[in-house]
């Protein structure tokens, strides 16, 4: 399971233990805001795409969604999520549990401006009932971010 990946992952900045696990499903914005107990809008979701034959992932609020024009203005591309078969393969993580942390090689990540307008979110933690608390300093530091950008819309 990638929670474990993940564990792994922030175990070498001693934050293993900040990993929040349900008994629950974390699976979709609405679920995961439940779970947690925030507004939905702070879950922070991971959007998995295609740019260029290469994997890309969007770390957006949960309350807005792709920009398609704002998107091409971008990437020079048309948006195209990855299919629900070539998600984990690509990424390191199955659908319901994207994140950008522990995500495989090649894998670029990006922030979306969205989630600038709050203190903490919660990510995903590579499974389906996972999640994490974090800061945008420490989204920054450990999704490995390449760049902030603004490619999304309210709902």
């Amino acid at each position: 399971m990638s929670v474990t990946k993940v564990k792994a992952y922030f175990k070498q900045f001693d934050m293993e233990d900040k990993v929040l696990e349900f008994d629950v499903s974390s699976a979709t914005v609405e679920l995961a805001a439940k779970a947690v107990g925030c507004e939905p809008e702070r879950i922070a979701k991971t959007l998995s795409f295609k740019v260029d034959d290469q994997p890309i992932l969007i770390v957006a609020a949960g309350d807005v969604k792709i920009d398609n024009p704002k998107y091409k203005a971008v990437f020079h591309t048309k948006a195209k999520m990855l299919a629900f078969d070539e998600v984990e393969p690509l990424i390191g993580h199955g659908v319901g549990g994207v994140c950008p942390f522990a995500v495989n090689e090649g894998v670029t990540v990006y922030l979306d401006e969205s989630l600038k307008r709050f203190d903490t979110v919660f990510p995903a933690c590579g499974s389906s009932n996972s999640a994490i608390e974090m800061s945008m300093e420490d989204l920054e530091k450990y999704s490995g971010y390449k760049a902030w950008i603004d490619v999304c819309k309210t709902v």
